[in-house]
């Protein structure tokens, strides 16, 4: 029996992982620990699990892994606290607020001997698996070009605060699609030119930003981002990405799959989700390296190769500039 502890309940992500982990005949959720004791004691009640308000004495207990879901300003102090007490990682993303963080957060999990995974769930959509699958075949030929969408709405709270959020949309929506788009190609980026804007909402952080991007191999892409769903749209946003090759040209949405609701309510139209769970496939992902001592799908590299794109992405609307991205052996 694999013993898992939830370390924050921060980001809403928490609920569907602990959840994931409940449905895994072999996993156990042993423990949750927050720095938030009114936030924790309601998850662990939830749950009915202890709550351990201390991070110390929750990383003594007998777990084998830990899954972070902190404000993204705590990941890099969780994440070393949990390798130095020989627990494997599931960081929520972006992995941390800056490539230095993120390097010393995998270079710490190398030298205890834990697995480091970053939870990018959009890998796991089925969609998604099917289009790698052609693309690694050659069905679409040479990859010519990417556009990808990440639109959402705007989740307030700790991630319109930039000392804990690290960004705005153009941080929180950008990483899930660059991850794709890396991992698409086995390419990584060369060059990113960006626009970053404050359109939608009370909060002085950008929500919408648009991203052209070369690959070391020359293939272009573009990635638009942003919180600009506003609260009666039918469901909380897109991760959708079209492939163009010499071949064919291929979309996928990971949260394409709906079933349309039309109510005589405030939201006339709701979607309803029919597509298979991405939190479980992460997490099944997660657990199962975790069991056979393997290193993980999605690696602490991925992790920080997303988090330098989308800091380069702000770099470059602020000096008006294309940026190149640093090269890591």
């Amino acid at each position: 029996m694999i013993k898992v502890g939830m370390m924050s309940f921060a980001h809403m992500h928490a609920f569907s992982y602990a959840e994931c982990i409940e449905k895994i005949p072999n996993a156990e959720l042993a423990a949750i620990y927050d720095d938030d004791p009114g936030r924790g004691e309601e998850a662990a009640n939830r749950f009915d699990v202890p709550f351990v308000e201390d991070a110390q004495a929750f990383l003594e207990l007998p777990l084998d892994a830990v899954i972070i879901c902190s404000e993204n300003a705590r990941h890099k102090e969780m994440t070393i606290m949990a390798a130095k007490a020989k627990k494997h990682i599931l960081c929520e993303k972006p992995l941390a607020l800056t490539v230095d963080e993120a390097e010393e957060m995998i270079e710490v999990c190398k030298e205890e001997g834990v697995l480091l995974q970053t939870a990018f769930p959009v890998r796991f959509s089925q969609s998604m698996q099917k289009l790698k699958r052609m693309i690694d075949h050659g069905e679409l030929g040479e990859i010519i070009a990417m556009r990808s969408v990440n639109r959402g709405q705007n989740p307030g709270g700790w991630f319109v605060d930039p000392k804990l959020a690290g960004g705005g949309a153009v941080f929180d929506h950008t990483v899930h699609m660059i991850d794709i788009m890396r991992w698409f190609l086995g390419k990584e980026i060369k060059e990113i030119y960006a626009t970053v804007e404050h359109y939608f909402s009370e909060q002085e952080i950008d929500d919408a930003g648009l991203l052209t991007i070369e690959f070391e191999d020359g293939t272009i892409a573009s990635h638009d981002t942003s919180w600009s769903r506003f609260s009666k749209f039918p469901a909380w946003g897109d991760a959708a990405i079209e492939v163009i090759g010499t071949k064919k040209s291929v979309k996928a949405d990971a949260f394409g799959e709906k079933l349309f609701h039309y109510k005589n309510e405030a939201k006339s139209l709701q979607y309803s989700f029919l597509g298979n769970d991405i939190d479980q496939g992460l997490v099944e992902d997660f657990l199962q390296s975790v069991s056979n001592g393997t290193e993980p799908s999605i690696t602490g590299f991925d992790g920080l190769k997303a988090v330098e794109a989308a800091l380069a992405a702000y770099q470059s609307a602020r000096e008006s500039k294309p940026v190149l991205l640093r090269e890591f052996s």
